[in-house]
């Protein structure tokens, strides 16, 4: 039996009974309509948020560039993660929420697809990247940024249900 055929190990399904990465076969799954949301926390000072909040940042719409980098960002996932299917993406939205006070801003990257495997690799992507346009927007303004608690927030399709993070710990619930 080719090693790619070969079961997975340990409830690890990218790894083969011998341990070898592989790519899970995905063939005889059927279609499901399957979501994420993911986030990302990006933090600078009130000053910084501000200036992203107004749009006149010096690189200019720091908002609109990060939605358009998080965007392309999840339609590549699957060239930048070695193990992930390329999928047929049916839906992507990218939002903001800002806490100035704490200078805060909120990534959420909310993916759809209907599909054999799930887009959480898409929606983490997305968030990830769209955080990262952020600080590559702003650094002329402020080096000091930091980008935090990258995380899946919720998830749903498949065999394996809906799941979604609970304060402090997570639950599954089948549909």
């Amino acid at each position: 039996m080719p090693r790619s055929a070969s079961k997975a190990v340990r409830g690890l399904t990218h790894l083969s009974s011998r341990g070898d990465a592989r790519m899970v076969d995905v063939s005889v799954k059927p279609e499901t309509a399957r979501e994420a949301v993911a986030r990302a926390v990006v933090k600078m000072t009130p000053k910084t948020l501000r200036l992203v909040r107004a749009g006149n940042a010096p690189k200019g719409d720091v908002l609109g560039v990060a939605r358009t980098a998080g965007i392309l960002a999840a339609k590549r996932t699957h060239e930048l993660i070695p193990l992930c299917h390329p999928l047929r993406i049916t839906g992507i939205d990218i939002g903001f929420r800002g806490d100035v006070r704490r200078g805060q801003l909120t990534v959420e990257a909310r993916v759809k697809t209907v599909d054999k495997t799930g887009v959480e690799m898409e929606a983490l992507t997305a968030a990830s990247v769209a955080a990262l346009a952020v600080y590559d927007m702003v650094k002329a303004v402020e080096r000091g940024v930091t980008i935090a608690r990258v995380q899946l927030l919720e998830k749903s399709g498949g065999k394996s249900g809906r799941w979604k993070r609970g304060r402090g710990a997570s639950r599954a619930t089948g549909e």
